[in-house]
């Protein structure tokens, strides 16, 4: 991102990002998956050298510890939806300090 040095379209650039972080639903921090697992039914295709299931799950940090979560299938648009929404906020949030501390630079008269 290119930063002005003119401290009245830095204020209008943040404004316009301030604006983004009103979000209009669900953000979820984490990271989608598919897997593909065997059944517990012998009698299945997958334990006779079919195709294997295919699950989704996401997966995210709780305590320090990494948790996942089991996603049904129609949830998965959704859910794609919520981590996308979470990447494009903390895009916006760099965005946002960039454009703060360029404000503190010129109005400090420091411009580094």
């Amino acid at each position: 991102m290119r930063v002005p040095q003119h401290p009245t379209l830095i204020r209008r650039m943040l404004d316009r990002r301030l604006k983004l972080l009103a979000s209009s639903g669900p953000i979820l921090a984490a990271s989608f998956c598919e897997y593909r697992h065997r059944c517990g039914q012998p009698a299945c295709r997958c334990h006779h050298g079919g195709p294997l299931h295919v699950g989704q799950h996401v997966t995210f940090l709780e305590g320090g510890k990494t948790r996942t979560v089991y996603i049904p299938k129609d949830m998965i648009v959704e859910v794609r939806t919520w981590i996308a929404r979470h990447r494009r906020l903390k895009e916006v949030l760099k965005e946002i300090h960039q454009l703060s501390v360029a404000l503190v630079r010129i109005s400090s008269g420091r411009w580094l």
